[in-house]
């Protein structure tokens, strides 16, 4: 198992393709099918609306995850769009077999919300989609940079008007060694775009590919001031920084995850930096992070104690499940999300 960013289809590649088809073709032989979409905010909507003129679809559009109770909606589409938002359980799978869905695009590179396997047993296949990995890149830089110049406490005092410097005194990436773990479209990125400070990168994958200087994980662990996660979430890498692999970390090191939550054992996160072992974590996903993130719960009771509890260190950034999130990267998800429709239904495989 590769700890690369995953990628049933090129769909990028896929994409453009069919562009160029449509542009070159009469209007006449614009083929026009149905989609329904799960899921659906109001950006993406616009989105899928415009793309769907243009590829020659018509996207039906619901507001709603995907459920065995709205899977009716999907009755005469074949092909559905959903969501990685909410884990689409077996009995809505079950649900939209019975209403004739024999193909779901995920609008995510991940699909650790899907049953893959019972999907395909009950006669439906799963697609998911490429998008800008730029997007996911600067943002896992940012928060690298804000963990090692500790941002968070010095934005926080500056808010209640205390300028004083205290002992915030950060780092230079250029003084550093990063370690990057999964080297995919994304982690490759990343390390692209640490290059340019000047600091010294490690990589850790299964399957080398990319430019880097590749080490065993241990090695990585042991040497990396900064520990960066870009696999994707399976079996073989859920909790793949457990407690024993984060004792083997530098003191003082930072994690940063812009990859699946689960790929950190957070209770031993949590028992590390209450310790004072690890500098800080930068944390866009956190395990049980559904039903929290993308809702407003200002006014909720957080059910997840851990995620209260580590926002409460002041060496500890939070941000939900929003390094994806640009137009770029919406643009390219919705599309290939369309494209993948339309491979289905053309019978076309990547």
């Amino acid at each position: 198992m590769s700890y690369s960013d995953l990628g049933l289809i090129d769909s990028e590649v896929i994409a453009e393709r069919h562009v160029r088809a449509l542009d070159d073709s009469s209007p006449s032989a614009v083929p026009t099918t149905g989609v329904r979409v799960f899921g659906c905010g109001h950006d993406e909507a616009v989105l899928f609306r415009e793309m769907g003129t243009r590829l020659g679809l018509t996207p039906s559009i619901t507001e709603e995850a995907v459920s065995e109770t709205n899977a009716e909606l999907a009755r005469g589409n074949r092909c559905i769009s959903v969501s990685h938002k909410t884990q689409i359980t077996n009995s809505t799978l079950l649900a939209l077999s019975r209403v004739g869905v024999e193909y779901i695009s995920t609008r995510s590179v991940g699909y650790n919300h899907i049953d893959v396997e019972f999907a395909a047993s009950i006669g439906i296949s799963v697609g998911n989609v490429d998008y800008s990995p730029d997007s996911v890149g600067d943002y896992t830089l940012m928060l690298m940079l804000m963990a090692v110049r500790h941002a968070k406490s010095i934005v926080r005092r500056a808010d209640t008007h205390d300028y004083r410097l205290n002992d915030t005194r950060g780092r230079e990436l250029r003084d550093l060694t990063v370690g990057v773990i999964g080297t995919g479209r994304i982690g490759t990125a990343v390390i692209d775009r640490l290059e340019g400070f000047g600091c010294r990168v490690l990589a850790h994958d299964s399957r080398p590919h990319a430019s880097a200087d590749y080490v065993p994980l241990d090695e990585l662990l042991r040497q990396s001031d900064i520990v960066t996660l870009h696999t994707p979430l399976t079996a073989d890498t859920h909790h793949l920084l457990d407690r024993q692999r984060i004792d083997q970390m530098k003191h003082g090191a930072y994690i940063v995850n812009t990859g699946r939550g689960p790929l950190l054992d957070t209770e031993a996160l949590l028992s590390a930096l209450e310790s004072g072992r690890l500098g800080g974590a930068a944390l866009d996903v956190v395990e049980g992070e559904e039903g929290v993130f993308y809702a407003d719960c200002r006014r909720k009771l957080i059910e997840n104690k851990a995620l209260v509890r580590l926002q409460r260190l002041p060496n500890v950034l939070i941000s939900p499940h929003s390094a994806y999130y640009t137009d770029h990267a919406l643009n390219d998800t919705v599309e290939n999300s369309l494209v993948n429709c339309l491979n289905f239904e053309s019978g076309r495989t990547a």
